[in-house]
Order: C-alpha cells, then sequence, then structure tokens
C-alpha cells in the first residue's frame, strides 16, 4: 500500500491548488512516487499566492482541485499569466457556484432535472413550500461544502432547513432553491471536456449521509465505490446524450466554454435520468476509487483538455472494483476537533491492494495529526466490491485516532447486487 501525498494526492482530495512541473507517464502506484514541486504552503484560496508560487518554480500546468478558488477565477488569473491550467473558469464553474444557474441552465436547454423555484425571501420559500407539500428538497444556492442540501421529509421540516440554511451558510444561502424530491437510486456521472468534447470517465456512487444504512445528515461523503452496478452501459450512453453533450453545448453556447472536469449527479428515476447538480472538479470521495481503476495515462488526459484534442483520447479502464472508506473525525459534520495523532498508518501498509489518500491532515513535529472534518480516504481493489470492501476496512481497523468516525457498511446497495449476480 502506498499512501499518496503530494501532486497526485491533491489531485484526487481536492485540498488545494496542484502545480505540476512533470509527471509520471501512467497512473500506477509505482509510477506515481516522484517528488512534487517544493513549494510553500498556500491556502487554496490565495490567489496571488498561487500566481507567485508558478513564478517562482516556474511552474506551467496547474491542477485546480477545490471549488471555492475555480469559482473566485483561479483558472482565469492563472491562464491570463501564461500557466496552463485544468479547470474551468469563473463563469463556467457558475454550473457549480450557483445552484439556481445551473437549473435555469437545465431548463433553458431541455436537459432532464427536477422542478424547482429560486428564493431570496424566507417567507416566500416556505409559502412555496407550503403550497408545494412534502418531502421536498431545500438547496443553498452558493457553496456549501456539500452540506448544504435538506432533503425535507414534512413541510414543518423543510420550513425549518430555510432557517438553518440562512442562518448557517450566510451568503452562499443569500438565495435558496427549492426543488422537487426526485425518487430513485442515486450514481455519479464524471467526463473530462475541452470545450467542445465531453470524454466520459467510469461512475461511481457515494454514501453522503453520516449515518449506516444511508440515514442521518448530508456529509461531503462518507465513501464511494465504483464501478456502480446501476451505472449500465445503457445509462452511460444516456447521460452522455441527454446531459453531457448538451450541457457542454449549452455553455458555449452562452458564452461560458467549459474546460476541465464535469461531475454530475444523476437520479435514475422511474422516468428516466435527472440531473441533481454539478459540480465543476474531481468529486471527492469519488475519485479516489475512479483514479485507482485507471489503466490510461491520467496526465495525457489532463493536457488533453487543456489543450483542446479530447477526441484523440482513448481510455482505458482495469476491471478491478474499488471501495473507498472516509474516516471522519467524531462530531462530522458538526462541531469536532483537530489535532488528534493518528497512528497505524504503517500497519495499514500491510494490507495488499489499499490506498490511504490524506485529506484533513497535517504534519505536527513528526506526527500526523486530523486538520478537519474528513480525515481520511481509505481505498482498497479487488477482484469483486465485496473484496474490496473486506481489504478497505482491513486497512481501516489498523488506522486508529481519538474519536475517529467512520461508516462500517460502504458499497452496501452494490454488494447486494453483485450477490444476485
Amino acid at each position: 500500500m502506498n499512501c499518496f501525498s503530494g501532486a497526485f494526492a491533491v489531485i484526487c482530495l481536492l485540498v488545494g491548488a496542484l502545480c505540476i512541473a512533470g509527471c509520471a507517464s501512467t497512473p500506477t502506484q509505482e509510477a506515481l512516487q516522484f517528488d512534487p514541486v517544493p513549494v510553500a504552503e498556500v491556502g487554496a484560496d490565495d490567489i496571488d499566492g498561487m500566481l507567485a508560487a508558478c513564478a517562482e518554480h516556474a511552474i506551467d500546468f496547474v491542477v485546480v482541485g477545490p471549488e471555492a478558488p475555480l469559482c473566485a477565477g483561479l483558472a482565469d488569473r492563472l491562464e491570463a499569466a501564461g500557466v496552463a491550467t485544468f479547470g474551468p473558469s469563473a463563469a463556467a464553474a457558475r454550473l457549480e457556484g450557483s445552484k439556481g444557474f445551473a437549473n435555469d441552465l437545465c431548463a433553458k436547454y431541455g436537459i432532464p432535472t427536477a422542478a424547482y423555484a429560486r428564493f431570496t425571501d424566507a417567507q416566500a420559500a416556505k409559502a412555496y413550500i407550503a403550497a408545494q407539500g412534502a418531502p421536498i428538497v431545500v438547496k443553498a444556492d452558493g457553496l456549501a461544502a456539500g452540506k448544504g442540501v435538506v432533503v425535507a421529509e414534512t413541510v414543518e421540516a423543510a420550513c425549518d432547513a430555510v432557517d438553518a440554511l440562512i442562518s448557517g451558510f450566510g451568503a452562499a444561502a443569500a438565495e435558496l432553491v427549492i426543488e422537487e424530491c426526485l425518487t430513485g437510486e442515486e450514481a455519479s456521472f464524471f467526463a473530462l471536456v475541452d470545450g467542445e468534447t465531453a470524454l466520459p470517465l467510469a461512475a461511481a456512487q457515494d454514501h453522503k449521509r453520516v449515518g449506516e444504512g444511508d440515514t442521518g445528515p448530508n456529509t461531503g461523503g462518507m465513501g464511494a465505490y465504483s464501478p456502480a452496478p446501476i451505472a449500465t452501459p445503457e445509462v452511460l450512453r444516456i447521460v452522455e446524450r441527454d446531459v453531457f453533450v448538451p450541457i457542454v453545448d449549452a455553455m458555449r453556447n452562452d458564452g461560458a466554454e467549459y474546460k476541465g472536469l464535469l461531475y454530475c449527479g444523476i437520479m435514475l428515476t422511474p422516468g428516466g435520468v435527472k440531473v441533481l447538480e454539478f459540480n465543476c472538479r474531481f468529486g471527492d470521495p469519488e475519485t479516489q476509487v475512479i483514479i485507482p481503476r485507471l489503466a490510461s495515462d491520467l496526465f495525457d488526459m489532463l493536457e488533453a483538455v487543456v489543450d483542446g484534442r479530447l477526441a484523440d483520447i482513448d481510455i482505458h479502464w482495469t476491471p478491478r472494483p474499488a471501495v473507498c472508506v472516509v474516516m471522519a473525525s467524531g462530531g462530522y459534520p458538526g462541531t469536532y476537533e483537530k489535532g488528534k495523532v493518528i497512528e497505524g498508518l504503517n500497519e495499514a501498509a500491510t494490507v495488499p491492494d489499499a490506498i490511504v489518500f490524506h485529506a484533513g491532515t497535517r504534519s505536527l513535529e513528526n506526527l500526523t495529526v486530523t486538520n478537519g472534518g474528513r480525515v481520511l480516504g481509505v481505498t482498497a481493489t479487488g477482484e469483486t466490491i465485496a473484496d474490496a470492501q473486506r481489504r478497505a476496512y482491513d486497512a481501516v481497523k489498523k488506522i486508529r485516532f481519538e474519536s475517529a468516525l467512520y461508516r462500517s457498511d460502504i458499497g452496501f446497495r452494490a454488494i447486494s447486487a453483485e450477490s444476485r449476480t
């Protein structure tokens, strides 16, 4: 097992902007052992600091991970400075930065999604909820770290969600989006986009709820697996035809050409495929199960996006499934403490085909300590999803830190489907 750090881990964990001066030729565990460019720590939202680091270290290719700097225009600034950048412009990143913008675009171009309405007044939002009834979905329009969505089972709960989002997320909830509650099974779909071509990647499913059996409040993601059994070849074709191609065309037609990674959360409803949300970046924790399955050269793919030559790229995948279990700080997604010493990472290294991705961690006096809500993404591949799950939990059980929180059932739906085949 390798505990990836530096450049590749940033791609997968979305914890900062990745600065690359060179890259290994193949995305294997062995090939990914290279030293990242020695850039001093720069905050993900420090755009001037990013530009200065690129100039100081002669960095000529940057992969932007998080959504906030993308929406703030980091890609625009880097491109203007002559630095090749993987990631959409601020105008294109509105697909994630404003749920209302994304819904309006879908409505304009006939892309299937939930019925919705937008509100800047809490009382008007509550009146709409009362008229529509429940269940119903209440969303903060802006960026809320994956926590600004409430699926309310009653009108009272939905009205409470209006107040909670406004008080809890500030400017991100200055506008609310109230949506029809779609039913079905959810999956995550990804495509590389170079402005013209949308090249789909492998699909995945994540577990957003904090509790066993997909219960409790939403989080940024408690685990994931790939492939997703419900993402059949026919479903993949439909998502490409009805979602990826038209949304890329729509963005280009509206003067906001999209270049980068486009994530689409899809609900497979009785009435067909419907869009739940768009993200303008690699998904977390889904990427932790997609990249280990990639048999093609990742850096070649990123360069093809920047150069506008995706039409010439073929992607190949290994048949081995992957499962990722997120280890979080106790109390997440609510209040939690930082600075807990993490032990057992070396012991976890004894588990075959497992990878530990660092997320909310930092080094402190030669120790690794917790530094966020979601701390580690423990991923493993296997012959089956059940085998990958077993290996991932074998590694998880070797890692220890105070009040560690993780689910014990990641992948349960896929394993159930697998057992029936």
